[in-house]
């Protein structure tokens, strides 16, 4: 499954430009960084999402795209030329891995939300089904994550929250449209390393643009998702009329 990058402070001696790049990655990770938010290239292969372990996928990178494009993008804009030299600051290089995991979390709630609605809405009468689906899909994907080492002391009680979130989601009112995304973009604003001043500023602005990352999200999640096949890739059954419930009694 894929990790969201680690930000790592420079080289001591290494400065300006140098340091930047370095801090990101190659210099083809921080041009298809820029192209991401910028929204170069966006076409892509579309794979299907019709098992669990293809659901588990979705959620989880996509949540990392969003999560880092609106991060890096947002204090990339308000840093101007001096993005770069940021990277130069341990202070700074702790603060945003921390709001990348924070970010992810919600981004991972907000999508994970969105797509059991979805699944819902194709079969009415698996709800319950989707309920457990979503609950076990989002639980393993944290359990794989784990607890980050650059994730700072509240990524625990995030993680928990977002748990709390599937837990208690009524799956038949979720929507298809952007009203599952409450979380990602408050989370920006939040935990963004801007001093509060300029977020504040900022924060109508920031709240859309996180809100815009997730148009092409759902569009692809729409073509891709069999609800019916990722069903019956945990239970077995046929589940595209109706699904039968797995017995718990003693034969």
């Amino acid at each position: 499954m894929r990790r969201l990058r680690r930000v790592e402070r420079p080289e001591p001696g290494s400065t300006g430009l140098v340091a930047g790049i370095r801090a990101l990655g190659s210099p083809a990770e921080l041009w298809s960084t820029i192209r991401d938010y910028l929204g170069i290239g966006r076409s892509r292969r579309r794979v299907p999402v019709a098992d669990r372990e293809a659901l588990e996928l979705f959620l989880a990178t996509r949540a990392s795209h969003v999560a880092q494009t609106s991060l890096y993008g947002y204090v990339r804009t308000r840093a101007g030329m001096r993005y770069p030299e940021l990277f130069d600051d341990d202070g700074f290089v702790r603060s945003i891995n921390i709001a990348k995991w924070q970010m992810w979390l919600a981004c991972l709630s907000d999508l994970a939300v969105f797509a059991g609605g979805l699944m819902a809405k194709e079969l009415p009468s698996a709800v319950p089904g989707v309920a457990g689906l979503m609950r076990d899909v989002v639980a393993a994907i944290l359990a794989e994550t784990g607890k980050p080492a650059d994730s700072g002391p509240a990524f625990e009680d995030g993680a928990r929250a977002v748990l709390d979130r599937i837990e208690a989601c009524d799956w038949s009112a979720i929507t298809d449209d952007a009203a599952a995304f409450v979380e990602s973009p408050p989370a920006l604003v939040r935990w963004a390393p801007i001093v509060d001043e300029l977020k504040e500023i900022d924060e109508p602005i920031v709240l859309n643009s996180v809100r815009f990352r997730w148009q092409e999200v759902r569009r692809d999640l729409r073509d891709a998702l069999d609800a019916a096949a990722v069903l019956r890739s945990v239970s077995g059954e046929a589940t595209e009329a109706e699904p039968q419930p797995v017995s718990t009694d003693a034969a």
